[in-house]
């Protein structure tokens, strides 16, 4: 009788497990679908959905590439002097920044996060971060590089403060690598009240 029920409950358990994989391939099949489709409705392209090919279109097509150019996020026009980093689209704001490094050297930069500190062989570095997907689950951190110049040098807040930091985007050389981004502060302040620590997009 005890041996039935051992069979009975472990043939319960793979039947949820199996019930749970399909569902997440099947929520995760409709998002792509849905972001294609609205990719496909922004570029004005009408190609249909073909799940396999999806990922591989995106990647090697000239033209959906020069697509992708036109709907980034924009530089800020003459007007507007600062790019705002939102909570919404935190990830793909501070990669657009990164990937597009040369458009925006030269302009101010303003988000929010965690500060943290790491200390290197002769230094510290100092960032402001959101925690994010990485290898192994959310480990992953996304943001930038903070410094004060030393002739407007003020004094860093406490490690995992919740900050406001504002800078001119530059970057730097160091140890023969010349591709280091950071934020030249003309503010950092501190914030009480605390935004998402963990973004997803």
């Amino acid at each position: 009788m005890r041996k039935d029920t051992s069979v009975r409950n472990s043939l319960v358990i793979a039947v949820v497990i199996l019930a749970v994989t399909v569902s997440f391939f099947i929520f995760n099949y409709t998002r792509t679908k849905k972001k294609t489709e609205n990719f496909n409705a922004a570029t004005g392209q009408n190609t249909g959905f073909d799940f396999l090919q999806t990922g591989q279109s995106l990647l090697n097509d000239e033209e959906t590439r020069a697509a992708e150019e036109n709907i980034r996020p924009e530089s800020p026009p003459p007007g507007k002097s600062v790019v705002e980093i939102k909570e919404k689209m935190f990830l793909a704001q501070v990669n657009d920044v990164y990937l597009n490094a040369e458009d925006y050297l030269g302009k101010t930069i303003k988000l929010e996060g965690i500060f943290k500190e790491e200390q290197g062989y002769e230094k510290a570095y100092c960032f402001v971060v959101r925690y994010g997907p990485g290898c192994c689950g959310n480990d992953g951190n996304a943001g930038f590089e903070v410094a004060w110049a030393k002739e407007k040098a003020h004094p860093y807040p406490a490690i995992d403060s919740w900050v406001e930091a504002t800078g001119v985007l530059k970057k730097y050389e160091e140890d023969g690598y010349s591709q280091y981004l950071y934020l030249d502060l003309s503010s950092l302040n501190v914030l009480d009240r605390r935004g998402a620590e963990l973004v997803l997009q």
